[in-house]
C-alpha cells in the first residue's frame, strides 16, 4: 500500500488497493478476536465535540504552515499540535463541568519545543507558559501573549508549580517520567497530561525488561506505573494525530486523601530510588486498565504503594537539590553529529574525491536511452562503501568517524550527487528521476517547487560531461544567473 500523510492528517489509499486488497482484509479481520493493546481513539472525550473544535482550530491556525521557519515538517507538526490542543480543550471543558468550575485551567508545558501548543492554548483563553532548554526560531513569531521560557527543567524543589492546574509533557523526552512526580509534589490538585515518545527512565535511557510486550507498550506501562506510585488514578487514551506514538496518559484525580500526602510522598521517594536498581515487578495488563491495581480496584493508595517492591534505604529530599542523582537535562546547545556541521570546504573536497573515484572506475560505453537518444554521459561505476573509504586519507576518515554514520551519512546528505543503496555508492542520474512514474505527495511537490533553482547544480560545475539534464528541466541552477532566493527566507523576512 502506497500512502502518505497530507495536510488534514488523513491517509488516502489508492483505489487499486481498495479494490484488490481491502475487501479480503476486512473479511479476515472480521473473523479475528485479537484484543488491541491500546485503547480506542478518543475514548475519554466526546468525539463530536472534538471534531468540531479540531476543525475550528485547524482553520484558525492553518496560516502557521505557510510561515513555519523550523526545519521540521510544518504540516505534520502544526496539525498534530492543533489536534492535541483540541483534545485538551475538550478534556478541560468537561473537567470544569464536572467540578463546577468557571475559570479556565492554567498550565505549564514542560519541554515545550516549538511552543505551538502553548501558543494555541494561550490564545484559546487558558493562562500558561512553556519551558524548554533551547529557544526555537519560531518563538519570536508568537507575540508577547505567548509566554515561553528558555531554561533547563530539573526534578527538584525549585521546579514545582503550586499555583498551576495542569502540567503537560508533549514528547518531553527525559522529563516524561518526572512529569507525574512534579505534578504530585506541586500541589494536591495539580493534574498532568503526558504524550510519551522517546523512552527515558528517571536517570537515563529506559531499559526493556519484557520481551512479551512491544517496547512502546512496556514504556507506556512504566509511565503509568510512575503515575500510580505518585498517587494518581491514571487514564489512557489514543489521540487522533499523524504519529505512531499517539497514546496519552492522564492523571486528574488522586487515589488518597490530602491528609496522607506526607506518607505518599515518602513512598514516591522510595519508588524513584528503586528505579536505580530496577527493583520493579513488571506485570501484564490490558490496555487502559489502572496499572496500580493488581487485584482489587478498591484498595487505598497506601495499600497499592505497599504492593510495589522498594529498597529499604531512603533518600532524603532536599528542596535545593536533584531528587535523584544521575539525572541530566538535555544540553542547551544540541550536539549535531550527522555531518551537517562539518566545514563546507571539507565536505566539498570529500564529495569531489568520491565522485572522481567513481567516474574513473569505469568509462561507460554509449547506449540508447528509453527515449531513443544516445547516452554519452558518464555515470561512472558503483563501488562498495568500504572500497571508497580505503581511497580516502587517514585524517579524513578519522574526522568522518567522529560523526554518526560517517562516510555513508555524508554521501547521503549530498543526495544531489550520490545514491547509496545496499552499502554501495554511485553517481545519481537525474534522468531516472524524471522517468519515474510515482507521483510524490503534495507536501513534497510543494517543498520541491519552493527549492527549485535555489542551489547550484554540482554536475554543471564539476562533471566532465556537465549536467545530464537541460537547464529547463534541472531543479538546480546552471550558473549563478539562474539562482532564486529560498522561499523559506522570504517567508521569515515577510513575518519580521
Amino acid at each position: 500500500m502506497n500512502e502518505s500523510w497530507v495536510s488534514d492528517g488523513i491517509v488516502y489509499p489508492k483505489t487499486t488497493w481498495l479494490g484488490n486488497e481491502l475487501l479480503s482484509k476486512l473479511a479476515k479481520w472480521s473473523l479475528e478476536q485479537k484484543q488491541s493493546e491500546f485503547k480506542s481513539t478518543l475514548s475519554l472525550i466526546s468525539v463530536a465535540k472534538y471534531s468540531k473544535i479540531y476543525q475550528e482550530l485547524k482553520e484558525k491556525y492553518k496560516e502557521m504552515v505557510k510561515v513555519w521557519p523550523e526545519v521540521t515538517d510544518p504540516e505534520k507538526f502544526v496539525y498534530e499540535d492543533v489536534a492535541i490542543a483540541a483534545y485538551l480543550l475538550i478534556l478541560w471543558e468537561e473537567e470544569r463541568a464536572e467540578k463546577g468550575l468557571s475559570k479556565k485551567q492554567s498550565f505549564v508545558d514542560l519541554g515545550c519545543g516549538n511552543g505551538l501548543l502553548v501558543h494555541i492554548l494561550s490564545r484559546e483563553g487558558h493562562p500558561g507558559k512553556g519551558i524548554d532548554v533551547r529557544r526555537r526560531k519560531i518563538w519570536d513569531m508568537y507575540g508577547p501573549q505567548t509566554h515561553l521560557e528558555e531554561c533547563a527543567v530539573k526534578p527538584c524543589g525549585s521546579y514545582l508549580f503550586p499555583d498551576v492546574d495542569w502540567l503537560i509533557g508533549n514528547h518531553s523526552d527525559e522529563l516524561t517520567p518526572w512529569v507525574p512526580v512534579i505534578a504530585a509534589r506541586s500541589s494536591y490538585s495539580c493534574c498532568y497530561f503526558v504524550l510519551p515518545c522517546c523512552f527515558f527512565d528517571f536517570h537515563g535511557k529506559y531499559n526493556r525488561r519484557q520481551s512479551k510486550k512491544t517496547q512502546y507498550r512496556e514504556y507506556l506501562d512504566f509511565v503509568t506505573q510512575v503515575g500510580c506510585a505518585c498517587g494518581f488514578n491514571v487514564e489512557e487514551d489514543s489521540l487522533r494525530i499523524p504519529s505512531t506514538k499517539r497514546v496519552c496518559l492522564i492523571g486528574k484525580s488522586r487515589t488518597y486523601p490530602s491528609t496522607q500526602e506526607s506518607l505518599i510522598d515518602k513512598q514516591r521517594t522510595q519508588y524513584i530510588n528503586s528505579r536505580q536498581s530496577c527493583i520493579v515487578i513488571p506485570q501484564d495488563r490490558r490496555a487502559g486498565s489502572n496499572h496500580c491495581d493488581n487485584h482489587n480496584i478498591k484498595k487505598s493508595a497506601v495499600d497499592k504503594a505497599a504492593d510495589l517492591e522498594f529498597p529499604e534505604n531512603e533518600t532524603k529530599i532536599d528542596d535545593s537539590g536533584i531528587w535523584l542523582s544521575g539525572f541530566r537535562p538535555r544540553e542547551k546547545v544540541e550536539q549535531v553529529r550527522n555531518c551537517a556541521t562539518l566545514p563546507r570546504d571539507f565536505v566539498d573536497d570529500v564529495v569531489l574525491d568520491v565522485a572522481n573515484l567513481l567516474l574513473s572506475a569505469t568509462q561507460e560505453k554509449p547506449c540508447n536511452l528509453p527515449d531513443g537518444s544516445l547516452n554519452t554521459w558518464n555515470r561512472g561505476d558503483s563501488l562498495p562503501l568500504r572500497e571508497v573509504a580505503e581511497h580516502l586519507d587517514k585524517e579524513t576518515l578519522k574526522r568522518l568517524k567522529s560523526e554518526y554514520g560517517g562516510l555513508q551519512t555524508l554521501l547521503k546528505n549530498n543526495h544531489q550527487v550520490f545514491e547509496v543503496i545496499n552499502g554501495r555508492v554511485q553517481i545519481r542520474d537525474w534522468r531516472e528521476k524524471k522517468q519515474a512514474k510515482k507521483t510524490p505527495p503534495e507536501i513534497k511537490r510543494r517543498l520541491s517547487a519552493e527549492a527549485f533553482k535555489t542551489r547550484l547544480c554540482w554536475f554543471f560545475i564539476h562533471h566532465p560531461d556537465g549536467c545530464s539534464l537541460t537547464s529547463e528541466s534541472c531543479p538546480y541552477a546552471h550558473g549563478t544567473e539562474e539562482l532564486r532566493q529560498s522561499q523559506i527566507l522570504k517567508k521569515i523576512k515577510h513575518v519580521q
